[in-house]
């Protein structure tokens, strides 16, 4: 039992006892495309093209297993070959899509039924008889296709495992993952498991939901709880996994604004076109994707030219918030507060604050209260107390009261919070884009208040050895001045000088940071 009247007490204390949060790659962060049934390597590979040729930032694409979908990666569920009219070449076709700056997730998902985790039905370190616990065994199984380029994996199923089995399928995809790749952080996506499992970096989704507005509306207590449980790294199928007479552009844009806004950004679902941004606009499915429906999807729907300009603004804005979004990903690390969280969290003396589950903080200075009502004009929600800006307008709000926001189609109320200091990076098509242009910084006046802001290489365990770099901003609202140092224990990283543009409402300054102290004044 932890006990204590400070939240943050509470989830530092629950995550030294059930493993503080590893750090996940960055990339994991962006966005990451899923598929069903594959056409074949050419229609693989113009897909990818299309995102780029779009500038529609992206840095995964994920494949279903065969027997989840009529033809997936593999030959079969559960099997560790590569299905030769969707990949006769698997490493060509990775070595391409590395080329264009995309990592590969694959689906994995092994024979049910099996209460305890074993390396197959017959375990495949001996054939000849069965294993008890033993994922060396199962790990075994993917080295081949890990060495054909794969980023990932997927691991799907597993309800009927017990819970330490749980837990041991998600160390096996962190630890056994290293024996292959030592200073590689790994990535997997699981579809069960339990407090423990951020200690394995594990991300967890919401499985199988139905496409409804119901569900959508769900979802968002159900991220806030996986937090507060001690499972930060949450997502869910973007759009909802199962179609029903619901499913429409204007619910997939819904869904995808509040997926922009979870730790994990991931679109998934049966009718698969329909998760890409553009799909809402290119004529009705055919063949078995349009088999994935029982339901009749209005015509008009298919030919819906609101939804990709809308999912490319929450890609972009995704993207340009990475600073921000990787140094709360790094706190979570340290102190156990989870990314998307409870405004229980900081303002525990507010009970209003306290009752709302269907609005949550974005890292410490972020309030994001997603639209969750069919053909929504406006949106009501609750702003704790000290004061508020609205971050697409600027207006500043008194905390500490409900305010109605009006909404359309592109837009979710989004609100930063006095003193904060809110880092927005260049654009980029992928998290490890190299793009010139400034950091920007904005400070929201009216509190003091302070922002690490957290780098590293975004792929290795180098930043236990000291290779990462912190700088340490403070704003002193009386004397409206933003200070920046380097934070203790860390290093520039290159480039040695960085473009920094300070914005305060209309008024910017730009200045340069090369780990020596300084100040920026209005």
């Amino acid at each position: 039992m932890v006990a204590s009247k400070d939240p943050a007490v509470i989830m530092a204390e629950w995550a030294r006892l059930t493993g503080r949060p590893e750090l996940p790659p960055l990339w994991s962060f962006g966005y990451q495309q899923s598929h069903r049934t594959l056409a074949g390597r050419e229609a693989i590979l113009q897909e990818a093209k299309t995102f780029r040729e779009k500038k529609l930032p992206c840095d995964a694409m994920i494949y279903l297993g065969t027997g989840f979908c009529p033809a997936g990666w593999n030959t079969n569920n559960g099997e560790f070959t590569f299905n030769p009219k969707v990949m006769p070449d698997p490493k060509a076709m990775f070595d391409q899509l590395h080329q264009d700056h995309f990592k590969v997730v694959l689906h994995v998902a092994y024979p049910t039924g099996i209460r305890q985790f074993k390396g197959t039905v017959r375990d495949s370190c001996d054939s000849g008889k069965r294993a008890e616990l033993q994922p060396s065994c199962y790990w075994d199984m993917h080295r081949p296709v890990l060495s054909t380029g794969v980023d990932g994996w997927w691991p799907d199923e597993g309800d009927a495992l017990d819970l330490p089995s749980r837990l041991v399928r998600n160390r096996m995809y962190w630890d056994a993952y290293q024996l292959d790749r030592p200073n590689e952080r790994p990535y997997a996506l699981h579809r069960n498991g339990a407090a423990g499992m951020a200690r394995y970096a594990s991300f967890l989704w919401t499985g199988d939901v139905s496409s409804l507005w119901a569900t959508l509306k769900n979802q968002v207590p159900i991220g806030i709880n996986s937090g507060l449980s001690g499972i930060p790294y949450w997502g869910t199928d973007v759009g909802g996994f199962v179609p029903t007479a619901e499913f429409t552009g204007e619910l997939y844009v819904r869904w995808f604004q509040f997926g922009a806004f979870c730790p994990l950004f991931r679109s998934h679902g049966r009718v698969w076109t329909l998760r890409l941004p553009w799909g809402w606009n290119q004529g009705a499915p055919t063949g078995d994707v349009a088999n994935e429906t029982r339901f009749t999807i209005p015509e008009a729907e298919y030919h819906n030219p609101a939804v990709e300009p809308i999912c490319k603004k929450y890609l972009e804005l995704r993207y340009r918030m990475m600073p921000y979004l990787y140094s709360a990903v790094r706190e979570c690390t340290q102190s156990g507060l989870p990314v998307m969280r409870s405004l229980w969290l900081h303002y525990p003396d507010d009970p209003a604050a306290v009752a709302r589950g269907d609005q949550y903080l974005w890292g410490r200075d972020m309030l994001v209260a997603p639209v969750l009502e069919k053909g929504a004009a406006e949106r009501r929600l609750y702003l704790p107390h000290g004061a508020w800006y609205d971050f697409w307008t600027n207006e500043k709000h008194d905390g500490g009261r409900e305010v109605t926001r009006k909404v359309d189609l592109e837009t979710i109320p989004l609100y930063v919070r006095a003193g904060a200091i809110l880092p927005m990076g260049p654009l980029r098509q992928y998290t490890a884009e190299k793009v010139d242009g400034p950091l920007d910084i904005s400070v929201y006046p009216g509190a003091n208040g302070s922002f690490l802001l957290y780098e590293d290489d975004g792929s290795s365990f180098d930043y236990r050895k000291g290779e990462w770099m912190g700088i340490q901003m403070a704003w002193n609202d009386a004397r409206k001045a933003l200070t920046l140092r380097l934070a203790a224990g860390s290093k520039m990283l290159p480039p040695a000088k960085r473009d920094i543009r300070v914005k305060m409402g209309d008024a910017s300054k730009s200045a340069v940071f090369d780990g020596h102290n300084l100040e920026v004044r209005f």
